[in-house]
């Protein structure tokens, strides 16, 4: 039997309601015992200043894999989220060939495995080929290993394929995420639309893209008795009604993602490709919303939705770029501004990181609970780093944060007691 104990860290388990100054002991992959033991283990990590809590959990990350591994990986995907403090992923649809089928599930399943670096649970598709029509067979992708269903990067347009999907997937409790958009209103749009659109000259994506798809499913949540969960959502109405579908007792839940509570469509009136994403950057007051939201528990998790792209698809005019951003290693950073900005306290970002989404999704990880899988990440919330995307380990750099200085710092990462990530120390 191997042991490792992490000496006086801030141990935060939002779960079990634990925030203390104590240490963690880890026997054979699982935590074991919190306090102290007069003992030497056969391995000691100081975590002094730091903050100890679960590994983190990002519910909202594209693999690239199958597909598109020039862009990404799993190995690279793995070696990124593990930087960041991530140990668990869950990986969206639409790959190449998409999650419509068990086959694919179980192929990501086996190479995640193999890599052995991070959890990976994917996410099946609610139709097949992510056209938006027929409904995949949902119960055997759960079996073969889905943990949800979703489209996304697609909405689930028809209404009544959302319906079905709504239907089927609550027969088992699982969970529909929904990438908010009616096409209609936001077809050829690179930007929010508003002012900045206005004076770069481009088309831009209305809010009511985003808020006339929540109306829509959330009355379809009512009718059904589903479960319904908003991806990346980034508008003030549309979290309104979130809130307010939560007050009626409806099983609707959402998720915001970090550029949505700390940038704004500012970020693009220099043409910067790699602020370009969907749903676009919006105001200050949505900004502010998202993190009112965040605040009042309407909002209940925070994920990256990791996107990465090959600087071919960034190094463009704005209206051609791809959408979206890379997030793993700026996911803790990001959100912990919320704790210094003084709008949540730093259990309410751990869990909407770690024990939120793990309930949301029925997962068993997200916590320390005794004899639980020592899924850890260790971080000194205080210490700046300056980001350069060069370094980054994903395999794509487009991030709109490159050379900022970030506040956050991983000093390591468990998996099951075992060591997948140590901060390197500068000679």
């Amino acid at each position: 039997m191997t042991t490792l104990c992490i000496r006086q860290g801030r141990v935060i388990d939002p779960e079990n309601h634990i925030d203390v100054i104590c240490d963690v002991w880890i026997e054979n992959g699982h935590i074991s015992h919190m306090g102290h033991i007069e003992e030497v283990a056969d391995q000691e990590i100081n975590a002094t200043h730091c903050v100890v809590c679960p590994g983190l959990i990002d519910m909202h990350v594209h693999l690239r894999e199958p597909g598109e591994e020039w862009k990404e990986d799993i190995e690279s995907a793995s070696k990124s989220a593990v930087a960041g403090g991530v140990t668990s992923m869950c990986c969206m649809p639409n790959t190449t060939p998409c999650l419509d089928h068990a086959g694919v599930v179980h192929q990501i399943l086996n190479r995640a495995k193999e890599v052995g670096l991070c959890r990976i649970f994917p996410i099946g598709a609610v139709s097949r080929q992510l056209k938006g029509k027929e409904i995949t067979e949902m119960r055997d992708l759960s079996k073969a290993g889905a943990v949800a269903f979703s489209d996304d990067g697609l909405p689930i347009w028809h209404a009544g394929t959302m319906r079905k999907a709504l239907e089927y997937a609550s027969s088992f409790g699982y969970l529909i995420i929904q990438h908010a958009e009616e096409f209609e209103l936001t077809k050829d749009g690179a930007i929010n639309e508003g002012i900045v659109s206005s004076m770069l000259g481009l088309k831009g994506m209305p809010n009511e893209g985003e808020d006339c798809m929540v109306a829509r499913d959330i009355m379809l949540t009512e009718l059904t008795g589903g479960r319904y969960h908003v991806a990346h959502i980034s508008s003030a109405r549309s979290i309104e009604m979130v809130r307010h579908a939560q007050e009626k007792g409806l099983s609707v839940s959402a998720e915001a993602a970090p550029h949505h509570f700390a940038l704004t469509e500012l970020e693009l009136l220099n043409f910067n490709t790699n602020a370009k994403m969907n749903p676009p950057l919006r105001t200050e007051a949505d900004r502010m919303a998202v993190v009112k939201g965040l605040r009042d528990g309407s909002i209940a998790v925070i994920a990256s939705d990791h996107a990465p792209h090959h600087e071919d698809d960034k190094c463009c005019t704005l209206d051609c770029a791809a959408f979206g951003i890379v997030g793993l290693e700026t996911l803790l950073p990001v959100s912990l501004e919320l704790v210094h900005q003084g709008h949540l306290s730093m259990s309410e970002v751990v869990a909407k990181l770690t024990s939120n989404p793990a309930k949301l999704l029925g997962l068993d990880v997200g916590t320390l609970g005794l004899g639980k899988k020592a899924d850890i990440v260790i971080f000194n919330p205080s210490e700046d780093w300056m980001l350069d995307s060069k370094k980054l380990r994903s395999k794509s750099k487009n991030t709109p944060w490159d050379g900022k200085i970030m506040r956050g710092t991983v000093h390591y990462t468990l998996l099951g007691g075992e060591v997948v990530y140590q901060k390197e120390v500068s000679s």
